[in-house]
């Protein structure tokens, strides 16, 4: 069978990236798997949903192992009609995280074939793009989801300039099914940014058909893209509308408390606080980084070899072994963010023909790219920016409830490579002069070469270069001055790199213009020169050495003796561990139900409780949770449990119930409350102002709890009267019925997170159910959005195809 000689190129370019993919990560081909510090904890977190899915064949949607039981839409979920879940399976072929670089390449590959670029530049562009350090580093760290969404911004843009080329079968298609994609991977934070960038270009096209008076064609093709990214966000509809009606209970949601921890009076907020969104922000000077690697001291540790003056310091006052041990991990970064990977280095040579691209690209392209990639940099600063970052926070709908502000540089990543690769289009065709070329080429040098020696003199002009940890480094007379020597070389060094790759880049484009290379050789060598820039400092955050066993992986964490003591227990209960901080931490939920867990987005109500009551060690509250152990460390810094005596259990009957009119009543009340013989509850709480609660005890009265099911809790109650019972389980009104004898009977919100409810007198079984009405209505509009988005398709191509004819 004869291949086309059109199709020839793609399959080069699929083996091409298949290829670097696994290269990279070779480590793969030996069944090993990359250690991730949040996947690791997110393993711990979703182990009970695993073992659940095993047991049942079915979605729990819920965990009871975390945080004392959220909702498990934002943790792991499978949900119907998700079809779009096979075709990225497909795409995915590869070892993780070889997949994640795959999906790089090939994304970026469909992008540049939109913008009709030839396929060795293509190649060249997609390798560029894919080993851009920020998306490589962000697999060290586990951020698997954000890689993921990053991975099909380009086949998004693909579809959408598709449509502005007035194709519009084609964009409306690929726009609608790389829409979908890009929302399962279930990263709204980086999919909110690429909402940026499409709006960037939409107001580029908008002025552009202003202009040229072609509104009604901007109008059509505008509704086309909205009508494919409908479809696209319809197709995952039960996976969004979990995710908003979960959002608006997270602690991205609006709290009702007015007041602090402390007492004092709460700033409004209807997202989260501005400190913590832009906790993480680049500092001005720090964007040089995105093109000079280590112009802020690289990530926040980096090994110093023997040559520098931090190793020979403590090599001259302690010897050669202490200086090994304490050189391979040095605070170099010198900037004021908390905790720094590795810089988000584009590359130097991507950079320069990013400028190339700035003098010989023309029309809306053009400024649609720069427009974006300014407008990503300026958002990254953050609090160091906060005029305009205060405006978005303040006035731009869901920005609030994003952190790490840094990422939006994202766009940046995406928009420099595409110009950098449209530039040298524009380079190697004939439509453009040689003396138009030359100049461009000399202008690029001048202004990136300005940039680096401008960036250079700005930090030695106005920068001290000591960092936030310095201090930790006074004990040893002199090492902090050695630290900022090296600081000060690892500038320069860097620096005279990035000048050298930008030389080299020019000096290949100059021969290639006096007819001293061929284009192909020109190619080549830039291909060499990208990947040498990009993965000579990808190495040095991401390697071999991440690499383990996948059994160590798969299973990371070991029982200690305390755990495994505790197992013995096969009743239903909760362990504080804390020996680590418990709302930080996967390992506990890996083999119990924990009071706290790892994840971004808590429930709102949970982290406040931790905020106002168990960080401030409330036994009472640990009690009505269910806390039955406590993990606590000895002497000797080993974990031991702890039994607690006072444990309210799983259920049980309040003598009465104190009704309060605010939150802030409800959570203050909690400070002195017994809860094992009172309850709360807030009245706001329940459109029914004349609740009668029960007001005689029944001292005989019992209540247990006979089945836990993580999805479904059954209770056995035996009462004389009418009682008030509370549940050691957390509040959730969006998915949790409670049915008395079969009977759907309404439940309450007490003690701020719990479950309450009133008993009728007698013996009754009761059982708590999660049943998310969500999921299926979110079921019927997926499977709608999938078959309207085919449909349309196909009945467009035919009718122009009748139209033709």
């Amino acid at each position: 069978m004869k291949i086309s000689n059109k199709v020839i190129p793609y399959i080069i370019a699929i083996a091409v990236f298949a290829l670097a993919s696994i290269i990279y990560f070779h480590p793969v081909l030996k069944g090993q798997k990359l250690n991730q510090s949040d996947i690791t904890q997110f393993r711990g977190m979703v182990k009970d949903i695993n073992d659940f899915r095993a047991d049942k064949n079915t979605e729990p949607y819920w965990t009871g192992a975390s945080f004392s039981g959220m909702p498990a839409y934002q943790v792991s979920a499978y949900y119907p009609n998700d079809f779009v879940r096979v075709l990225d399976r497909a795409l995915r072929f590869l070892p993780r995280p070889a997949d994640y670089t795959f999906l790089y390449f090939l994304s970026f590959f469909v992008l540049m074939m939109a913008l009709k670029v030839n396929w060795r530049l293509a190649i060249l562009g997609s390798l560029a793009f894919g080993f851009s350090t920020y998306l490589i580093i962000i697999f060290g760290a586990g951020h698997n989801a954000k890689a993921h969404a990053i991975a099909y911004m380009p086949l998004v843009l693909a579809g959408v300039l598709w449509v502005f080329q007035k194709r519009y079968i084609l964009g409306f298609f690929v726009t609608g099914v790389a829409m979908a994609l890009e929302i399962y991977t279930n990263h709204p934070q980086m999919t909110y940014y690429l909402g940026f960038c499409l709006l960037i270009l939409g107001i580029v096209e908008l002025i552009n058909a202003i202009k040229e008076k072609i509104l009604p064609v901007f109008i059509k093709q505008s509704i086309v893209i909205i009508a494919a990214v409908l479809l696209g966000i319809g197709a995952n509809s039960s996976r969004l509308m979990a995710m908003k009606e979960y959002g608006d209970h997270s602690t991205r949601g609006k709290s009702e408390l007015t007041i602090n921890p402390d007492g004092t009076k709460k700033e409004a907020s209807k997202g989260l606080d501005k400190a913590y969104i832009t906790e993480y922000s680049y500092a001005k000077l720090e964007t040089f980084n995105l093109f000079v690697p280590r112009f802020m001291g690289g990530g926040t540790v980096e090994k110093l070899g023997e040559d520098s003056n931090f190793y020979q310091t403590i090599e001259k006052k302690a010897g050669r072994k202490v200086a090994d041990d304490y050189s391979s991990q040095v605070l170099t970064y010198w900037g004021d963010q908390t905790i720094v990977e590795a810089p988000a280095y584009i590359g130097a040579v991507i950079f320069f023909l990013f400028f190339l691209g700035m003098f010989l690209v023309k029309g809306r392209l053009k400024q649609w790219l720069v427009a974006a990639t300014v407008f990503s940099i300026l958002m990254s600063w953050g609090r160091n920016f906060d005029v305009l970052t205060n405006f978005f926070i303040d006035y731009f709908p869901l920005y609030n409830k994003f952190r790490a502000v840094s990422s939006i540089q994202v766009i940046a990543e995406l928009c420099v490579p595409i110009l950098a690769i449209l530039g040298l289009k524009e380079f190697f065709s004939s439509t453009i002069s040689s003396d138009e070329k030359q100049e461009g080429l000399k202008k690029a040098v001048y202004v990136f070469g300005g940039l680096i020696i401008v960036g250079f003199l700005l930090a030695h002009g106005f920068s001290t270069f000591e960092g936030l940890r310095d201090a930790q480094y006074e004990q040893l007379p002199g090492l902090t001055d050695a630290i900022i020597a090296d600081r000060k070389s690892m500038l320069l060094m860097d620096s005279l790199r990035s000048l050298a790759l930008m030389l080299l880049s020019g000096g290949v484009l100059w021969m290639l213009l006096k007819d001293k290379l061929k284009q192909g050789i020109a190619i080549i060598a830039l291909v060499v020169f990208v990947l040498f820039d990009l993965i000579s400092v990808d190495k040095k955050y991401v390697n071999e050495d991440d690499f383990k066993s996948a059994r160590k992986i798969e299973k990371p964490f070991t029982a200690s003796s305390a755990d495994k003591l505790i197992l013995q227990d096969k009743t239903h209960f909760r362990v504080g561990n804390f020996t680590v901080n418990p709302m930080n931490d996967g390992s506990t939920s890996y083999f119990h139900n924990s009071i706290g867990g790892y994840h971004a987005a808590k429930l709102g109500r949970y982290q406040e409780l931790f905020d106002f009551q168990i960080a401030k060690n409330n036994m009472q509250v640990l009690n009505m949770l269910n806390t039955k152990y406590f993990i606590v460390g000895n002497d000797k810094g080993e974990k031991q449990a702890q039994l607690n005596p006072d444990v309210n259990g799983n259920a049980w009957f309040v003598d009465k119930v104190k009704v309060v009119n605010s939150a802030n009543e409800e959570i203050q009340a909690l400070d002195s409350l017994n809860t094992k013989r009172v309850a709360v509850y807030n009245k706001d709480n329940s459109p029914k102002s004349d609740i009668t609660f029960p007001q005689e005890k029944d001292s005989t009265a019992t209540i247990e709890l006979l089945n836990y099911d993580v999805t479904t809790l059954t209770y056995q109650s035996n009462t004389a009267k009418e009682q008030f019972a509370v549940f050691s389980e957390i509040y959730y009104k969006d998915g949790w019925n409670a049915y008395v004898d079969g009977k759907l009977t309404p439940h309450l919100r007490v003690n701020y997170v719990l479950r309450g409810m009133i008993v009728p007198a007698g013996k009754h079984t009761i059982e708590f159910k999660f049943e998310p009405k969500v999921i299926q209505q979110g079921k019927i509009i997926s499977l709608s959005s999938y078959g309207l988005l085919f449909l349309i398709t196909i009945g467009w191509f035919f009718y122009e195809k009748k139209k033709k004819q």
